[in-house]
C-alpha cells in the first residue's frame, strides 16, 4: 500500500492525499487484500458522507484510482459508479436520514449483506465474534455472486448460503462454527453485563443455555391450544361489549376467567388471535393455525412472551421478570425482595416490581407452567427457553426520540 501511494504521489499528486485519507479509513491499517465489497460499500455510502470531511466525490474518485493501481478493478468501479454519486448527492441535498435510506437500499441490492436467518438475527451493535462472522459470511456471499453460483436478487439463495456458512464447522475455528461463536459471545455478554448479584445468579445459566432447550414431553399450553381451536370455528370466540370473552365461551372452558384472559392476552401478542367485526369476535390467524399444528413452534412462540417487552413497557419490568425466571428455575422464591436484591434498583417503586411479578405469574398459570409458586418440570423448561431467547437476542441501538 505504501508503494502504491508513493507511486501515486509522483504521477497523480492531486489525488494522492485524498487517496491516503480514504485508504486509512477503509482498511484501518490492514493489508489491501483483506478488504471486501461490503467494506468498500460501507465506506463509500456511509463512512465517507457521514464521517469524512472535504470534497467527498473527489475522495471517492481518488480511492478508485488507488484501488485500480492495486488490481482491484471491481472495487475501483464502485468508487465512480452512478449509485455512489447518487448516494453522495442524496446526503448533500436531502440530509443524513435520506442518505442513510439510500445507502441501505443500495447495500441490500448488492446481495453481499448477510440476511437474518431463523438461527440468528444480526445485531446492529456487534461484538468481535459476531463482527467476524458477519464479515466472513459477507465475503462468502460475494464470492458466490462473482462466481455466478448465487443470484444476488434471490433472498432464498442468500438465506440458504448464510445458514450453511454459519453452521458449518470451520478449521480456522478449531472445528467450531460461527453460530456457536456468536451465541457464546452473546451469552457471555448477558451474564457479565450487569452487577455482581446478577452475575452470581446468571453464571450457572451460561452453560445451561448454550444448547437449545428441548421441548418437554406432555400436553402443555392447554388453555392456549383450546383458544386457538375455538378461534378456528365458524363463529370464532365471541366477545362482550366490554371486550371480555362471552359467557358461553367461559362456561365451555375448564379454566378460570383470569387464566383465559391471560392466555388471550398472550395469544394476541403472539399474533395467533386477532379481532374481527360483525359480530365482534376473536379468530385464529393463519400463523395461529400453523403453530397449532407444530408443537415446537407453538412452544417457542409462547415461552418467548414471558420476556418479550410489550409496547410502552419499561425495560425494568422485563428485567424483573428475567430475574424472577432465573430464581424460579433454580427453585428459589421470586418475591419482591429477592428480585430487588439482584437488580439493585432500590430507587424503583415497589409497585413496579409487584406489577411485573404479577404479570409473570398470571401468564405462567395461564400456560399451566406453575403451581403454588413453584415451576412445574415443563415450567422450568419454559423458563430456560425464554431466558435463552432473551439472552441471545440481537443488540440494537436505542432511539432517544
Amino acid at each position: 500500500m505504501a508503494a502504491l501511494l508513493i507511486e501515486m504521489e509522483r504521477s497523480e499528486p492531486d489525488y494522492a492525499e485524498h487517496a491516503r485519507s480514504a485508504i486509512e479509513w477503509l482498511t484501518g491499517g490492514e493489508p489491501l487484500e483483506m478488504i471486501t465489497e461490503l467494506n468498500v460499500c460501507e465506506f463509500l455510502w456511509y463512512t465517507l458522507p457521514t464521517k469524512v470531511s472535504g470534497d467527498r466525490p473527489a475522495i471517492a474518485r481518488a480511492l478508485g484510482r488507488l484501488l485500480r493501481r492495486g488490481g482491484l478493478e471491481r472495487y475501483a468501479a464502485l468508487c465512480v459508479a452512478p449509485v455512489t454519486s447518487q448516494i453522495l448527492r442524496t446526503y448533500a441535498r436531502s440530509g443524513e436520514e435520506e442518505g442513510l435510506a439510500a445507502y441501505q437500499a443500495a447495500l441490500d441490492a448488492t446481495g453481499v449483506l448477510p440476511p437474518d436467518v431463523p438461527e440468528l438475527r444480526w445485531s446492529s451493535i456487534m461484538g468481535p465474534e459476531e463482527l467476524g462472522a458477519h464479515g466472513a459470511c459477507s465475503a462468502a456471499l460475494e464470492l458466490a455472486i462473482v462466481s455466478g453460483e448465487l443470484d444476488p436478487a434471490s433472498a432464498p439463495e442468500r438465506e440458504g448460503l448464510t445458514r450453511r456458512w454459519l453452521t458449518a464447522p470451520r478449521t480456522e475455528l478449531g472445528g467450531d462454527n460461527w453460530l456457536h461463536r456468536v451465541q457464546g459471545e452473546r451469552l457471555n455478554r448477558w451474564v457479565l453485563g450487569r452487577g455482581t448479584a446478577w452475575r452470581e445468579l446468571a453464571q450457572p445459566f451460561e452453560v445451561r443455555l448454550h444448547a437449545p432447550v428441548p421441548v418437554p414431553d406432555g400436553d402443555h399450553l392447554q388453555a392456549l391450544r383450546w383458544l386457538l381451536r375455538v378461534g378456528r370455528r365458524p363463529g370464532g370466540i365471541p366477545l362482550t361489549p366490554q371486550d371480555g370473552l362471552a359467557p358461553a365461551v367461559l362456561d365451555e372452558s375448564r379454566w378460570s376467567d383470569a387464566e383465559l384472559a391471560a392466555a388471550v392476552e398472550a395469544a394476541r401478542e403472539m399474533g395467533v388471535l386477532e379481532e374481527a367485526d360483525s359480530p365482534r369476535r376473536l379468530v385464529t390467524t393463519a400463523d395461529g393455525g400453523r403453530l397449532l399444528g407444530d408443537a415446537g413452534l407453538l412452544w417457542a412462540s409462547a415461552t418467548a412472551t414471558l420476556l418479550v417487552s410489550t409496547t410502552g413497557e419499561h425495560d425494568f419490568r422485563v428485567s424483573t421478570r428475567e430475574v424472577a425466571l432465573m430464581l424460579l428455575a433454580e427453585g428459589k422464591p421470586a418475591d419482591r425482595e429477592s428480585v430487588i436484591a439482584v437488580i439493585g434498583c432500590e430507587e424503583w417503586r415497589h409497585p413496579e416490581v409487584d406489577a411485573a411479578l404479577t404479570e409473570l405469574n398470571r401468564r405462567l398459570h395461564a400456560f399451566g407452567l406453575c403451581s403454588g409458586g413453584v415451576l412445574t418440570p415443563g415450567g422450568r423448561a419454559a423458563a430456560l427457553t425464554a431466558l435463552r431467547g432473551h439472552a441471545l437476542r440481537p443488540r440494537r441501538y436505542v432511539s432517544m426520540s
